[in-house]
């Protein structure tokens, strides 16, 4: 809602700065949204007096302009968007907050940043607890920051995303952590209170959907003071017993306050610590809370954790009789694989008298083949042998004595061919094909010139 749309007695009161010569429409204070207006009364017992006649020094206009702040404006939330923002080396933090129309100078000293919970960032949206002053060595009007929140939170959705943040941290929420819901559990744990609409609903899923369901109702407060530590102290009993397959947490809607116990630490503690799946059903759809996010499985509403955790009759019986359907098939299907294996093999089947009959007429094929291969070696055996026997005949001496030559040899029985090494009577022996020949050397003729 914008500034022209409040009402007059929504508006913060202007600060009286006419006695200063300082424009009184010049300084208002915007502080977001209407929800966090607060009607500021003037603290002074008397509304401040004109300084005397005279000449003023900065140093003492300032310091009046600062002391009629801080008395007028007291501690308030004041929300915007932070831009320029830097941090100078002792810690301090300045920063601009503003909003479509205005900006104003902001700075958090470092006794204050470093109990902040999350670090600020340029262009988030945040609400300041800030007090008006004026620093008076540069004359800058700005706002000394006390404390910060996220913008349109209160302290229980900031302790909210504290807790969360502390626990994501450690891993609580890790996916690797979360459980599988058995498919067919065989008893179902509620913690829940007993008067509690929630209890009725999930009762009625489950009777709905398997009768044959066992249903342990573990009871305990789930809205007030103390009820977080008694919904862990359930949680870890109900584990302990182990009477369930699958535990339900669950609860009906309601503001953030009726469901602040299920975002306790301890109660997500509890939910990981269970050696029991546990399913989280609190609130509506639109509702989360951290047990939601320690849970092995989140669901909408309560009913839902019903459906979740449950198995439906209808619809295990329709699976029962596809199931039946698909073994009937599959036995009809191996019995006919059978019987034509059956005769295939029927066809294989042989008399014994006529294998014996069979092998003999193999036998004699065998014996036929290996005497005509026994030949087959012979003759072309034979035949090498033919060629080997002319190739020696070629090369035999005898067969060049048989065409009418003849070898001599001398007394030492070397082959003779050179005339001129021969003596006359010198006895010489001379081979013909047939027979040998002595002979005395008489004379030798003289070799042709």
């Amino acid at each position: 809602m914008s500034e022209q749309h409040i009402s007059e007695k929504n508006r913060l009161p202007r600060v009286n700065l006419s006695g200063f010569g300082i424009d009184p429409a010049a300084v208002w204070i915007s502080v977001g949204s209407r929800a966090v207006l607060t009607a500021m009364q003037n603290d002074s017992p008397a509304p401040p007096q004109p300084p005397t006649p005279g000449v003023v020094t900065v140093s003492e206009l300032l310091r009046s302009v600062r002391d009629s702040l801080e008395r007028r404006f007291p501690l308030l939330w004041v929300g915007g968007e932070i831009s320029n923002l830097s941090r100078a080396p002792s810690g301090h933090c300045y920063f601009t907050l503003k909003d479509g129309q205005a900006q104003v100078e902001c700075v958090m000293f470092r006794s204050r940043a470093v109990l902040l919970q999350r670090e600020l960032e340029n262009g988030a949206r945040i609400e300041a607890r800030a007090r008006v002053t004026l620093y008076e060595p540069r004359g800058r009007f700005q706002l000394s920051v006390e404390a910060v929140r996220q913008a349109g939170v209160g302290p229980l959705y900031e302790r909210f995303l504290r807790v969360k943040e502390k626990l994501e941290r450690e891993g609580v929420f890790d996916a690797g952590l979360k459980r599988e819901l058995p498919a067919f559990p065989r008893c179902i744990g509620v913690v829940t209170s007993l008067a509690a609409a929630a209890l009725r609903d999930v009762l009625t899923t489950l009777a709905r959907r398997n009768p044959a369901l066992t249903v342990v109702v573990y009871p305990v407060p789930v809205q007030g003071q103390g009820a977080a530590a008694r919904i862990a102290a359930m949680l870890g009993r109900a584990s302990e017993r182990a009477d369930c397959d699958v535990l339900l947490l669950v609860r009906g809607g309601g503001s953030i306050e009726d469901l602040w116990q299920f975002n306790e630490e301890a109660v997500a503690r509890a939910i990981r610590a269970s050696r029991i799946p546990v399913v989280v059903g609190v609130g509506h759809e639109t509702d989360f809370t951290i047990a939601d996010f320690a849970a092995d499985a989140r669901a909408p509403t309560p009913t839902a954790a019903a459906e979740l955790a449950s198995p439906s009759r209808t619809a295990l019986l329709g699976q029962l009789a596809a199931c039946a359907q698909s073994i009937t098939r599959e036995m009809r299907r191996r019995l006919e694989y059978a019987a034509q294996g059956l005769d295939g093999w029927a066809r294989r089947l042989v008399h014994p008298a006529a294998r014996l009959a069979a092998n003999r007429d193999l036998v004699l094929q065998l014996n036929a083949r290996l005497a005509f291969a026994l030949a087959h070696c012979v003759h072309r055996s034979g035949a090498r042998l033919e060629r080997l026997q002319a190739a020696l005949a070629g090369l035999d001496p005898a067969a060049v004595l048989s065409r009418g030559y003849s070898i001599t040899y001398d007394a030492s029985g070397a082959v003779l061919r050179d005339a001129a090494g021969v003596t006359e009577g010198e006895h010489l022996r001379t081979r013909l094909a047939r027979g040998e020949l002595l002979l005395v050397v008489e004379g030798k003729e003289k070799p042709n010139l």
